[in-house]
């Protein structure tokens, strides 16, 4: 008897770990088939068409991979593999979604279009014959890739689904500069003026001889059909209407885009309108104290003109500007070690956003590489420097840099192959990355990192910021804002300068429901750190916190706050 309850509880052992381990593997077979495998095949430049067709079968790929996931047992897996579950699941709709909303048909926004980065080829260096031949079929490439994109804003207007006019002012500077009359001037030839010394002079000839007619015919020529596409074409059929809620199911895919980018289902758009009012209100009442600190005589909107206006907080050269940003992300680099158990291995470095893109673009951004012999950079906005808030770099440094973007995106980049799958070290989420991002700027504070009250205040409008786009957002998708109403609001509350707030306010409308995610990610894992201070008290340690925050990578906020529950049930058990 005895010995047969043994073989019953081994039989039960056995059964139990062939249940785990099929489960594990069926998972396992279904995400190598989403990061590998594909039943077609895709040329992105061939037809609308074809591209409506590949988003078809990209769409009915992730319906077949939600319903072989859903059949997969939950209870026998490890924590790693159901997070891998759910978010290969919250992937996947996203799949679904884009079609159903035909988001393909709308890929361009205030900042990014098919045209922006086109004279980044024009940085490349010739290094030997083969070289030049490859960069003159990658010049001939260019005809086939203008068509395409063009075709694709044309479906997107007849869709009805186009990017509102108001966005795009001042948008001739993205194609005037390549219609050039010499095209020896042009950005794309650059590549010719040093090419290899190993050429003879009659192969020089001939290629420069081939270059200049490409470039007229690739480049000058196909601009000047991208200017008048936009100005004859599109600017006079594109939408009057800010909101996405004009446009058709308007209202369904502005709510889609809530739950994407808080990574959740509990939000309507008037909850995240009055969330972002209630912290406007809060953040306000932080920037007054400082304000009466400084025992400025004046009221909350003078203070606001005098930070735009005096000469003080603004850098005479953008090397001033880049020389700040490099000292304090120095400076939060001696401080990490106190805060983080694990660090990336990958190195920052520190530049100016390129020149293409800064008009139009925000005052700093991070751009990683998943490259393991290129650095991640920490662009810096230096086009306006009048623009351009010393007081506010610390914050941004903070955001972009470290803590925030550079150290969260280079862990998760860096996490063991074989233990987490690609498509996790490769996910951003924007609720938990721009939460994080957020997050840190106030953990810079903790830091000792703003070291005069104007460095604090701009810490503090930079919450503001992002607080004001929860107001805004919805104020603009959902409740009929003007561009001139979000101006104001952001004008008013906040001490970005003028072209910040213009440029960002269009951001905001080319991009629905992205703005939301800072301040909805960053309420929760400040609302997570909380809980664990309060119920850990003198258990409590920071860099344990941190570790499980960003241990596993990027996640939802709900994956997030059932790794905090479980570490504070840990630690009171222990």
């Amino acid at each position: 008897m005895k010995n047969l309850k043994s073989l019953c509880i081994l039989i039960c052992f056995v059964c139990i770990s062939l249940t785990t381990a099929q489960s594990k593997n069926e998972l396992a077979k279904i995400i190598e088939v989403y990061e590998t495998q594909r039943d077609y095949k895709f040329n992105p430049f061939e037809s609308v068409e074809k591209t409506n067709e590949y988003y078809k079968l990209e769409a009915d790929f992730a319906t077949e991979m939600i319903q072989k996931i859903n059949k997969i047992s939950l209870e026998n897996l490890s924590e790693s593999d159901k997070i891998s579950r759910e978010l290969l699941l919250f992937v996947l709709q996203d799949k679904i979604d884009e079609v159903k909303f035909k988001m393909h048909l709308n890929p361009i926004t205030n900042e990014v279009a098919f045209h922006l980065n086109l004279g980044n080829m024009g940085s490349k260096v010739l290094k030997t014959k083969e070289d030049v031949a490859k960069y003159l079929k990658d010049l001939e490439k260019l005809n086939r890739k203008i068509d395409y994109n063009i075709d694709l804003l044309r479906a997107g207007v007849a869709a009805g689904i186009s990017q509102p006019k108001a966005v795009f002012s001042n948008y001739s500077f993205t194609y005037d500069k390549h219609i050039v009359l010499d095209v020896t001037k042009s950005e794309f030839y650059k590549p010719f003026l040093n090419l290899p010394a190993s050429l003879s002079n009659q192969e020089k000839e001939d290629f420069i001889k081939k270059a200049t007619k490409s470039i007229q015919e690739n480049v000058v020529e196909k601009f000047k059909e991208i200017k008048a596409f936009f100005e004859d074409e599109y600017f006079l059929n594109t939408r009057e209407e800010l909101g996405v809620n004009n446009t058709p199911n308007g209202e369904a895919f502005y709510q889609n885009r809530i739950n994407f980018y808080t990574t959740s289902q509990e939000y309507t758009a008037e909850d995240i309108h009055q969330i972002g009012l209630k912290e406007v209100a809060r953040i306000k009442a932080e920037m007054q104290t400082i304000i009466n600190e400084l025992q400025f005589e004046g009221t909350f909107a003078d203070f606001l003109q005098f930070l735009r206006t005096e000469e003080q907080f603004y850098p005479k050269t953008a090397k001033e500007l880049l020389m700040f940003a490099r000292d304090i992300a120095k400076k939060i680099d001696a401080e990490l070690p106190k805060y983080f158990k694990t660090l990336p291995r990958k190195p920052y470095g520190v530049v100016p956003v390129p020149a293409a893109i800064a008009p139009n673009y925000t005052g700093g951004r991070y751009s990683g590489s998943r490259s393991d012999d290129t650095a991640g950079f920490y662009w810096v906005n230096t086009y306006n420097l009048p623009s351009r808030t010393l007081y506010t770099i610390p914050a941004l440094t903070a955001h972009e840099a470290v803590p925030g973007h550079h150290l969260q995106i280079s862990l998760n980049n860096e996490l063991p192959k074989d233990e987490i799958p690609k498509f996790r070290r490769n996910l951003y989420l924007s609720a938990y990355g721009e939460g994080w991002g957020l997050y840190a700027e106030t953990l810079a504070d903790e830091m000792g990192i703003y070291t005069t009250p104007y460095e604090k205040f701009g810490k503090f409008t930079y919450e503001m910021w992002r607080a004001c786009r929860l107001v805004v957002d919805t104020g603009i998708h959902a409740k009929g804002w003007s561009r001139q109403q979000v101006i104001d609001y952001l004008a008013e509350n906040t001490a970005l300068s003028i072209h910040e707030v213009t440029t960002e306010t269009d951001r905001y409308i080319s991009w629905p429901g992205q703005a939301i995610s800072y301040k909805i990610g960053e309420i929760k894992i400040r609302e997570l750190r909380k809980k664990a201070e309060k119920e850990l008290k003198e258990k409590f340690n920071i860099r344990d916190f941190h570790e499980v925050i960003l241990g596993v990578g990027t996640v939802t906020l709900s994956i997030m706050e059932n790794r905090v529950n479980n570490y504070i049930n840990q630690k009171l058990n222990e």
